[in-house]
């Protein structure tokens, strides 16, 4: 009696999926691709990405149906109201088919008829991420007000997001400038602005406060990096201001009306300065250490009347020796990428981890990329010197802020290609020959509602091995307290 009872309701679970399935019959076939968001046709993503969902934005339907086809094995064939992938059956079908490609066929039931359009595919890298997923900054696109905000991560293999913490457990407060020791959360650091400003200092779990601005220095530390060896973090101090345009097609500029680099040396707590990088001639920031930690690659422009010769200002890359052993800078400062001869500005350098590349962000002039529509990512190659712009990642408005995964074949980015406004993520790869793939925007489960519904722009954003640890609660405490590590200048 029980196994008969089994077996009918076996038999009703297939009635009622197979009632629910809604498959393809006398689809008409149309010689065009569909129209979809995002755009993730011919696009190139890791075996340990998200499922790629996606939306058809082509009209209204009354059902889709999505056929995946592995060029190696493997099939999905899924129907129903949205694109929806499984999980599981997603990153099984990409690991049987690295290194080759997805083939994507999908119909359109409008009114009792089907429409197959042209297929489509995307490219599976035989280059994992091999790292966890994303950290970075989500906050209301506003200028003088903090609403909330805060410092969230993401597991790159599925859609789950969190916050590190936000600035509700610290009303008014601004959090920013995050960054880990080569995407290791071990080394962590942030910057608190606001009436309890603060920078963070996290070394394997040990929270310090440290004070937000020294008398030894012209603002705040921002702009931190750290060393490969942990010892050191190299920041920039800025005296940063920001106006509004009166033309229509500029919104606001912010400049800086001085900058310094200089080092901190957590185990000391001393703030390693030299003459050689912070002068009154020059504004220097963006430090960054290359990944054998021996040298010290930073921005720097010669300094002009602000605001008035605030378009004067254009960005050179420059490098300087660095001993890890004594903390110690070298005697002369190089330029590596003349901007300024090509009547630009280059901020932002980030060096693959292999050492092969600087990528930087070139603009016509200034140090704040992000509001400029002009602003294109460029790939400075080390072994030949040549610079490149990475045409096929970039786009008509701008696209800045950037960090490589630790075994620099992927990089991500934020970019306002989509509505001119919100900064969205994106992705692109590098291959051997130093040429980006075309970019996809950051996976979510419902693209379409989600990004039409958020009101957030990313910014600063990070790949990290693992999650990072922090207690919000116990670090808003700490923040309050406005008990502060005392710093010392050498």
């Amino acid at each position: 009696m029980k196994r008969t009872i089994s077996y009918l309701l076996y038999i009703l679970t297939i009635m009622l999926m197979t009632s629910c399935t809604d498959t393809p019959k006398n689809a008409q076939k149309v010689d065009k691709l569909p129209t979809i968001f995002p755009d993730y046709v011919g696009v190139t993503i890791p075996v340990d990405i998200a499922p790629m969902n996606f939306d058809y934005t082509g009209g209204t339907y009354d059902a889709l149906n999505i056929v995946v086809k592995g060029s190696k094995s493997g099939e999905i064939n899924e129907s129903g109201n949205a694109i929806d992938f499984d999980i599981d059956e997603w990153h099984n079908l990409l690991k049987a088919n690295r290194g080759g490609s997805l083939n994507f066929t999908l119909s359109v039931k409008t009114d009792g008829q089907w429409t197959q359009y042209k297929s489509f595919k995307m490219y599976v890298s035989k280059h994992a991420l091999d790292e966890w997923g994303l950290t970075y900054r989500r906050i209301a696109p506003g200028f003088e007000i903090y609403s909330k905000m805060g410092l969230y991560q993401r597991n790159l293999s599925n859609f789950d997001e969190e916050p590190i913490i936000e600035n509700t457990t610290v009303p008014g407060a601004c959090l920013n400038c995050h960054t880990s020791n080569g995407t290791n959360p071990s080394h962590f650091t942030f910057h608190v602005r606001g009436s309890h400003g603060a920078t963070l200092i996290s070394i394997n779990g040990k929270r310090e406060w440290l004070k937000a601005k020294s008398d030894t220095l012209h603002g705040s530390m921002v702009y931190p990096y750290w060393h490969p060896s942990g010892q050191y973090c190299a920041y920039s101090t800025n005296q940063t201001h920001q106006s509004f345009h009166t033309v229509r097609s500029e919104r606001i500029e912010v400049f800086d009306q001085a900058s310094d680099i200089f080092v901190y040396k957590p185990s000391t707590h001393e703030l390693l300065l030299d003459t050689l990088v912070m002068t009154d001639s020059h504004y220097e920031t963006y430090p960054v250490f290359s990944p054998n930690g021996r040298t010290l690659y930073f921005c720097s422009s010669v300094a002009h009347p602000i605001p008035g010769g605030y378009k004067q200002i254009r960005y050179n890359i420059c490098k300087v020796a660095f001993d890890p052993a004594t903390g110690k800078l070298g005697q002369r400062v190089d330029t590596i990428f003349n901007a300024r001869q090509m009547g630009k500005s280059a901020t932002h350098p980030r060096p693959s981890y292999d050492g092969r590349y600087i990528m930087f962000t070139m603009t016509d002039y200034g140090c704040f990329p992000i509001w400029h529509h002009e602003a294109d990512n460029w790939l400075l190659d080390l072994h030949t010197g040549k610079a490149q712009p990475l045409t096929v990642a970039n786009s008509r408005n701008t696209d800045s802020y950037h960090n490589w995964t630790r075994n620099s074949h992927w990089f991500v980015f934020t970019s306002r290609r989509g509505d001119g406004l919100y900064t969205r993520l994106y992705i692109s790869s590098i291959d051997d020959k130093g040429r980006a793939t075309k970019p996809f925007l950051l996976p979510q489960r419902h693209p379409a509602q989600y990004y039409d519904r958020l009101f957030d722009s990313y910014n600063t954003p990070d790949f990290t091995l693992r999650p990072v640890e922090l207690n919000a609660r116990e670090a808003a405490k700490e923040i309050s307290s406005d008990e502060r590590v005392v710093t010392k200048a050498r």
